[in-house]
């Protein structure tokens, strides 16, 4: 029997990857930048860096890019990305030194656009912000990762003295806009209420039962079906796209190697390119024999200079023994709490994501839904716990005045008024 024959890489097929892959990216991002913008940015062209700054502006945006936001001008812009990207921990400092006119940086744009793409699943949450809604959603997230969702934002000294009246302004203007968006949601929801409750009935699903806004905005103006019809077939043509870009992602970072070999080296390592390995056996074992190793090192570590900790502060008086058997009691008490949280919330998985508001009469039994009564008590528990911390740096606060008063006798401490 003879041998069979390896097929060779056609190269006019290695050659058609990449630029199928960039037009796949392109299609997929919020401004559709152009392939050639691409090519063009590799060799630091001027000509691809305005369209660049743009698209990370979209990209790093939290809200669509309305006719308000579209309207900034590119400096604006710029000064926002290059805030974005830094407060996010991008690692390099080349980006921060561009000028704000947006006119140089094509190459570094495109650095920071495939940092992003490397951080996580960067097209799959462009498109979940931008896709089509049929239902009333609401955004419901109870995930720990809000907690945390970055590294902070690096401080700035202001220049001179600040004058706490302003700072005071800003706080009373804040909270009016918190409490102008508060009542407008609630009217919203008065206004859902209306809809869903007049149109119980109408509506082909028996799960649903009633008819949402933008379905009953078709059945008032049966033109803008087509407009819909046209927003579905772009929302479509984006998810096609993003498909084609999973299946050729590889081909795109391995062209991002040859642009990151054309930049200046940095004393920052920019190590954000992914690098896919190839599948080994025992790979997931040995990472966990090393984090039970370094488990046990830290353990023998903490218990070390616990030990030292508690040797050189044995012999302070009564009054530093008490207050420690205090924060030992409230540590113990946070402990309590967090295993009560995590007691209930043991096998139910936190929600995340838009959920669509359905009445609960209208609504059929059973199905992976959330009723407003459950994510109430949730968030009524976060606000208990908020308002505890809350309570204990007020008392810390009161603490550290009453301090500062007793080291200056001379000086009247005037307390702000009570609300």
């Amino acid at each position: 029997m003879g041998r069979r024959r390896r097929r060779r890489p056609d190269p006019a097929d290695a050659a058609r990857a990449l630029p199928e892959a960039i037009a796949a990216l392109s299609r997929t991002l919020p401004a559709a930048p152009s392939p050639e913008t691409f090519r063009r940015a590799k060799f630091d062209r001027p000509e691809a860096a305005p369209a660049l700054w743009r698209l990370l502006f979209r990209v790093l945006s939290p809200l669509p890019a309305d006719g308000a936001l579209a309207s900034l001008a590119l400096e604006a812009q710029a000064r926002w990305v290059k805030s974005a990207l830094r407060s996010q921990g991008y690692p390099r400092r080349a980006l921060v030194q561009l000028p704000d006119e947006g006119s140089q940086g094509a190459r570094e744009l495109l650095l920071a656009l495939a940092w992003l793409l490397a951080r996580g699943p960067l097209p799959e949450r462009l498109l979940t912000q931008s896709h089509v809604r049929l239902g009333d959603e609401m955004p419901v997230c109870e995930c720990e990762a809000l907690a945390s969702p970055g590294l902070p934002a690096p401080g700035v000294e202001a220049e001179g003295c600040v004058d706490i009246r302003h700072v005071q302004w800003l706080t009373g203007k804040l909270r009016l806009r918190w409490r102008n968006l508060m009542a407008g949601q609630q009217e919203q929801c008065a206004l859902l209420g209306k809809i869903h409750s007049y149109t119980r009935g109408c509506h082909s699903d028996r799960s649903l039962g009633h008819l949402s806004v933008p379905e009953t905005e078709l059945l008032r103006d049966p033109e803008g079906g087509r407009q819909l019809l046209q927003l579905l077939e772009k929302e479509n043509a984006r998810l096609e796209a993003a498909l084609e870009w999973r299946r050729r992602e590889l081909v795109f970072w391995q062209w991002m190697d040859t642009v990151l070999d054309a930049c200046s080296p940095e004393d920052s390592p920019p190590t954000f390119l992914p690098r896919i390995p190839e599948p080994e056996a025992g790979v997931a074992g040995l990472l966990a024999r090393e984090l039970q190793a370094l488990q046990e090192e830290l353990r023998e570590a903490a218990e070390a200079r616990r030990a030292a900790w508690q040797a050189a502060a044995g012999g302070h008086g009564p009054e530093w023994r008490a207050a420690r058997r205090a924060l030992q009691a409230a540590v113990a008490q946070d402990l309590a709490a967090l295993q009560r949280s995590w007691e209930q919330d043991q096998g139910r998985a936190r929600p995340h994501g838009p959920r669509r508001l359905v009445r609960t009469e209208a609504r059929a039994p059973g199905g992976p839904d959330l009723r407003a009564a459950e994510a109430t008590e949730a968030l009524r528990a976060r606000e208990a716990c908020l308002e505890a911390v809350l309570c204990q740096l007020q008392g810390q606060c009161r603490q550290e005045l009453a301090r500062l008063a007793g080291a200056r006798p001379g000086l009247i401490w005037v307390p702000p008024p009570t609300r």
